[in-house]
């Protein structure tokens, strides 16, 4: 875990056996899976104090190219964007008024204090969920425990069941709930729910500052 930042370093300690578990899976994985291995735990370099939205998300895309390590982000040069990312672009400019870029870079929310965490952080090539049994629920469970016992100002943004299922470990951690943004689901509820001024609402609740949502 060398390549954390030391506060999540610290934070997820008590879950290295988890990752070496998960990563004696990966190893032994005959097939192609995704992210490349150097952005896996891209989500850890984030400052641990400095996070103050928790988003989570489901696994990473599993089109090569497309899943960078961060939950509904891509590379700036790529196109089309997932469908999943152009729902949220939509909500974004609907809710607080940022017009989203042609590209899926999510990079300046991180530097903004958003965690971009999926749930499970690896997937084969071409099969969504083909990871959820290998382990990565412990140590995305880890981080998300260890952001609830630093305290906030926090709110957790959660998309989809998958999401939603860290909502024990949060303690009295805000929480925002919501409707996957995938073109299976978004109209059922992603659309029109607000998640972005909800989020900004809780933060100032506590004494906080919202979060400046704009894609550069």
């Amino acid at each position: 875990m060398d390549s954390l930042d030391p506060g999540w370093a610290t934070a997820l300690a008590g879950a290295r056996a988890d990752l070496v578990r998960v990563s004696a899976a990966l190893a032994a994985e005959p097939e192609l899976w995704l992210p490349a291995p150097g952005n896996v735990l891209r989500a850890f370099r984030q400052p641990f104090d400095d996070v103050r939205v928790l988003l989570v998300g489901q696994d990473p895309y599993p089109t090569v190219g497309h899943p960078v390590g961060l939950s509904f982000a891509v590379e700036p040069h790529v196109r089309p964007l997932p469908r999943s990312l152009v729902n949220i672009g939509r909500e974004l400019r609907e809710d607080v008024g940022v017009v989203p870029p042609e590209h899926g870079d999510l990079s300046a929310w991180t530097a903004a204090g958003v965690l971009l965490l999926n749930r499970v952080l690896t997937v084969r090539a071409g099969s969504s969920g083909s990871h959820r049994r290998i382990g990565w629920q412990a140590v995305t469970d880890a981080a998300v425990r260890a952001l609830a016992a630093r305290g906030g100002p926090l709110v957790a943004l959660l998309w989809g069941r998958d999401a939603q299922t860290v909502t024990p470990l949060l303690g009295d951690v805000p929480v925002v709930a919501g409707v996957h943004p995938s073109p299976l689901s978004a109209s059922r509820g992603f659309f029109g729910s607000r998640p972005f001024s909800r989020v900004d609402e809780l933060l100032r609740a506590q004494g906080g500052e919202g979060i400046d949502w704009a894609l550069r």
